[in-house]
């Protein structure tokens, strides 16, 4: 499904989501969402403390509920967080009600954007690099699977990105 007032940004952590999502925004006129920032304001705790008290488990019944609303909307640009697409529910939502924009960005680029941010749960690992080529691993055919477009942000280039997928949208 192709609408251009419904667009979800999905793809690994360091992929330029909500940098993205914002500048699209803007582009486009649509109101901006983040799906991780929604969850930390609704449970008044950031995604860290989630993880540490509840679990990924818990975080991502809290994101499965987030998804669900925020893709009924009638207009939005979505950023998702990265694990998004580990559950079959928020796929579901994610390709039937809009646009989904895989950003893919190689491990080594991602690296290199993570590698100093404290707040990424999943990195607190003493080798965060293997980590997120085991994530890659997983989530990469389920970010495949519901794309309708798949654009490379390893380029650096926010803008070629934008018009990339406005190209996209707007064809």
């Amino acid at each position: 499904m192709k609408d251009p007032q419904k667009v979800f940004l999905i793809g690994p952590m360091g992929a330029g989501k909500s940098t993205l999502g914002r500048l699209l925004s803007e582009e486009l006129n649509l109101p901006f969402h983040d799906s991780d920032i929604e969850i930390e304001e609704r449970s008044g705790a950031d995604i860290a403390w989630i993880f540490d008290v509840e679990g990924e488990d818990g975080f991502r019944k809290r994101e499965m509920k987030v998804i669900e609303e925020l893709t009924q909307l009638p207009c939005l640009i979505m950023a998702t967080g990265g694990g998004v697409v580990l559950r079959e529910e928020n796929r579901r939502n994610l390709q039937s009600r809009g646009t989904v924009v895989y950003l893919e960005t190689e491990v080594e680029r991602q690296y290199e954007r993570t590698r100093r941010d404290r707040k990424r749960p999943l990195l607190r690992e003493d080798d965060p690099k293997q980590k997120l080529t085991q994530l890659y691993q997983v989530r990469d055919p389920l970010y495949r699977e519901i794309a309708d477009l798949i654009v490379s942000t390893n380029r650096g280039n926010p803008k070629s990105v934008i018009r990339d997928i406005k190209a996209y949208l707007c064809d």
